[in-house]
């Protein structure tokens, strides 16, 4: 950083990502960040959630970090909570996988069976 104003955009930009972080309404997305998930990629996850979230700007969506989610294996995963509750959990994640959560079940309510724990497991 060379100047002021590099450092404020920096602060600005830290900030609007801290904010996508405490939202209370609509969905919630609980990226697993225990040690398997982030030895397995969750880190990369995580900002590609946030960055999506910015890029269609939804204002209603909070996404946060938690510990251990129980699923070694299918790590790196994220839970996905709707407004009424309703928890969808996605496993084995990649960015791609990430960018079609956001555009189909976020944006436009359509949960990705093919990408959910269950459907993985042979539920």
């Amino acid at each position: 950083m060379k100047t002021l104003e590099e450092l404020k955009k920096l602060r600005d930009e830290s900030l609007k990502k801290m904010t996508m972080r405490d939202i209370k309404n609509g969905f919630r997305i609980q990226v697993g960040m225990g040690t398997c998930g982030i030895a397995s990629g969750a880190r990369p996850i995580l900002n590609a959630f946030l960055e999506q979230v910015d890029i269609h700007d939804l204002k209603t969506v909070t996404v946060t970090q938690v510990g251990c989610m129980g699923e070694c294996a299918y790590e790196p995963m994220a839970e996905i909570i709707d407004e009424t509750g309703q928890s969808y959990m996605y496993c084995s994640l990649t960015i791609p996988m990430v960018r079609e959560i956001v555009e189909k079940h976020i944006i436009n309510h359509q949960p990705v069976a093919r990408l959910l724990l269950s459907s993985r497991k042979g539920s």
